[in-house]
């Protein structure tokens, strides 16, 4: 379920998340009505490696598309974002083998919080907590998708004009909790993404500290509309909207190992 929102609103998220790939990516290749975004440093990524649709294409010659630009890898994923264009493309990329989930777009609609205590910090800080989460919540998979996880925060500096790491730092000065903020002041949109706490730090209150600060900055440099996104199916959602988040649209996600 969505909440109401301006079209325009939504329209300009979706056009921030549209350039932030593109800007990511270390190339691009167009198609009628999107593009494949891929980095080949970062090739067990998926978030590096995928295709965007983001306008108008034909549903039935996108799984063959798909398959003749990721050609070079073991995986499949896409996205789209337009609800219309996401029905229409469901039946044929499902019949060649892919899974749908849902991620939803939630705006930030509450006032501005007044405290925060994040600082802004690099890569190397968060190299270590980025190391431990994701073999957290990837027990299976080796190193080298460990590494490009890791190391792929680098090119996300790429994505936008202010790319800022944040960190709430426990009483040691260790990193408890993080994510990234995103701000392109010219549009007056910000998106905070990969908001994670570390396994030891849990249930401390860190992550509120970090998407805290992280609104302060983001209205901070005038910035009217501030999302992130949240899986549909999962109770990081419901986390949010305690914080005055609501859902205003959803990308479809469709993978294929």
């Amino acid at each position: 379920m969505t909440t109401a929102t301006s079209d325009s609103e939504l329209r300009r998220i979706i056009r921030f998340m549209s350039a932030f790939t593109r800007r990511q990516a270390e190339r691009t290749i167009d198609f009628p009505g999107g593009f494949a975004a891929l980095d080949d440093t970062y090739a067990l990524s998926h978030g590096n490696n995928h295709v965007l649709v983001d306008g108008r294409t034909d549903p039935e010659a996108l799984p063959g598309r798909v398959d003749e630009l990721m050609a070079h890898l073991s995986h499949r994923t896409v996205y789209i974002p337009d609800p219309e264009a996401a029905q229409a493309c469901i039946t044929p990329l499902v019949r060649a083998g892919y899974e749908c989930s849902e991620v939803l777009l939630m705006v930030h609609t509450g006032p501005v919080p007044e405290l925060g205590g994040a600082r802004e910090v690099d890569l190397p800080a968060l190299r270590g907590p980025l190391t431990e989460s994701q073999r957290r919540f990837l027990p299976d998979v080796g190193d080298d998708v460990v590494h490009d996880l890791v190391e792929r925060r680098a090119a996300r500096r790429r994505g936008a004009d202010d790319v800022r790491f944040l960190a709430s730092h426990d009483e040691f000065g260790e990193v408890a909790s993080w994510a990234d903020l995103y701000i392109d002041a010219a549009s007056g949109t910000a998106q905070i993404e990969d908001l994670v706490t570390a396994g030891s730090h849990l249930r401390q209150g860190h992550a509120g500290v970090v998407l805290d600060t992280a609104l302060r900055m983001a209205d901070a440099a005038g910035c009217t509309t501030v999302f992130l996104t949240a899986l549909a199916t999962d109770w990081p959602r419901d986390w949010y909207a305690r914080r005055g988040f609501v859902p205003v649209g959803s990308v479809h996600c469709f993978e294929r190992p």
